[in-house]
């Protein structure tokens, strides 16, 4: 028996997570409270469906037209060429008297408006159908097994005529929960969740529930509706996305911090760079990311915490120019309101600047940006895994910034495993030497190789990054504040060691 033919739904991330498409000529259940986003869903799959000519029909039993042309307009969507069908029509035909008679009872008010949807589906001959919705339909049969028989009816109905079809449930009339027998009576059911945060705008999700013969991504897929439509993001499982590269080690363009890293961090790793705020850390991100564009590599930053021209302006003081890069199309910065974005926009971004845009080179600015800016996601750190071994199985060298609280900071580096999250910690600490306030970078782990365990002072300023000879004179390095007591002339300023 031959695979049943897919159609797309319009909606690229939902294609995604089903492996192309919908199994034509199938009856699907959408469901989901209101606001979820299953009005918008639909009108965007009934109108890929006359992008690629099929005649397509909406049936509304909730909503008028003019409310779903409001919607469309909304969008930037126009309507023509859509069949729409609503309940008024149906009043119409089936005349006033049957609100007054006693012949027309609720049962035959059913019968009637069930007879007329399918007389509009016989007329027409449509291949896609939105039946909207299904609570109406509860309430016109008033009995629960009257109401599945006209389910099944339908069902039956639309077998021959290889119209793939939607029943959408809004859950009104079932108190928020599902229907067990009519998602057994549908060849698949997307459900849809709308999530209340304490700060920030609403949160979507979407799942499949069920999709026969079709091997789909299960679990919850974040989604958003914006001008233009839903836009779905698939989970990311990153065992299905082995990619072939040779692990070289990636240069800053300065030797002495390549040394630390046994030649520098090698590709298919990531790599923390923590320390408190002003110690380097974005710096030298900045150094690597500057690097990889000089020698013809794509990079990608994804700045949570600065603005963009404030990134630039820290650049340029550092003898880096990265606007000749941003204007090549090399790098690419990508400014992230953490208000507004739910991990799985994240992670599809992430995916697009890899598999799209050849992304070799990756910097998320920074780590507390990223999860503060989803603090009622209590898989975060298991999904931030999950993005980091995707990372390192497509060959991309990614360097986390992780600011530690307070001004000098600690040995700690905070609530994040490091040994869990990265292959590589590079260590940035101030140090006090002769009155003044200096900066320091150490290696404390690398997975990729071996590593430097020495402490060298880190300099930055208009001529870009300096670096040290290995200090060796200290003290009180377990404390977080290493104190300089060795003699002065090792010192940056002082023997000026490159």
């Amino acid at each position: 028996m031959r695979a049943r033919m897919r159609i797309t739904t319009g909606i690229e991330g939902l294609d995604s997570i089903i492996g192309g498409g919908l199994p034509q000529a199938r009856l699907y259940l959408l469901e989901g409270p209101p606001g979820s986003g299953k009005t918008t869903l639909s009108l965007q799959f009934l109108l890929e469906g006359l992008r690629r000519g099929e005649r397509c029909l909406y049936i509304t039993l909730s909503e008028t037209a003019e409310e779903l042309r409001e919607v469309a307009l909304a969008h930037g969507w126009s309507l023509d060429g859509l069949h729409l069908f609503e309940l008024g029509t149906a009043e119409g035909a089936m005349g006033n008297g049957r609100l007054q008679s006693v012949l027309h009872s609720w049962e035959m008010e059913l019968d009637e408006t069930v007879n007329l949807i399918m007389s509009k589906v016989d007329s027409i001959g449509p291949t896609r159908v939105v039946f909207d919705s299904l609570s109406e339909l509860r309430l016109l049969a008033q009995d629960s097994l009257r109401y599945r028989r006209q389910i099944l009816a339908l069902k039956q109905f639309f077998a021959p005529k290889s119209a793939t079809v939607f029943l959408v449930d809004d859950l009104t009339s079932t108190g928020d929960e599902r229907d067990g027998q009519l998602h057994s009576l549908c060849h698949g059911v997307l459900s849809l969740e709308r999530l209340t945060l304490d700060f920030g705008p609403a949160r979507r999700r979407m799942q499949v529930q069920k999709l026969r013969g079709v091997d789909f991504v299960a679990g919850y897929h974040d989604m958003v509706i914006r001008r233009g439509g839903v836009q779905i993001f698939p989970r990311l499982i990153a065992s299905e996305h082995h990619g072939r590269f040779v692990g070289t080690p990636i240069s800053s363009g300065v030797d002495e911090i390549d040394r630390l890293l046994g030649g520098g961090p090698l590709r298919g790793t990531s790599t923390l760079l923590t320390g408190p705020a002003g110690s380097g850390k974005t710096n030298v991100a900045l150094q690597y990311v500057w690097a990889a564009c000089e020698r013809g590599e794509r990079s990608c930053i994804f700045e949570f915490d600065e603005r963009v021209g404030t990134l630039l302006a820290r650049a340029s003081a550092l003898d880096i120019d990265l606007d000749k890069h941003l204007r090549s199309g090399l790098l690419e910065i990508l400014q992230i309101d953490p208000a507004e974005i739910s991990p799985g926009e994240f992670s599809w971004n992430l995916r697009k600047a890899v598999e799209e845009r050849n992304c070799s080179v990756l910097v998320i600015d920074s780590l507390n940006g990223y999860v503060t800016a989803m603090p009622q996601e209590k898989q975060l750190m298991l999904q931030l895994h999950e993005m980091l071994s995707y990372l390192n199985q497509k060959g991309v060298a990614t360097f986390m910034i992780n600011p530690q609280h307070g001004l000098v900071g600690t040995m700690s580096t905070g609530s994040l495993n490091v040994s869990y999250i990265a292959d590589a910690v590079v260590l940035f600490r101030f140090f006090e030497a002769k009155g003044r306030i200096r900066k320091a970078i150490s290696v404390i782990k690398n997975r990729g190789g071996a590593h430097e365990d020495t402490i060298r002072e880190l300099k930055i300023d208009g001529r870009g990054i300096t670096v040290s000879a290995a200090l060796a004179d200290f003290q009180g390095i377990l404390t977080g504040t290493p104190e300089f007591v060795g003699d002065s002339a090792a010192l940056l300023g002082q023997s000026n060691v490159r």
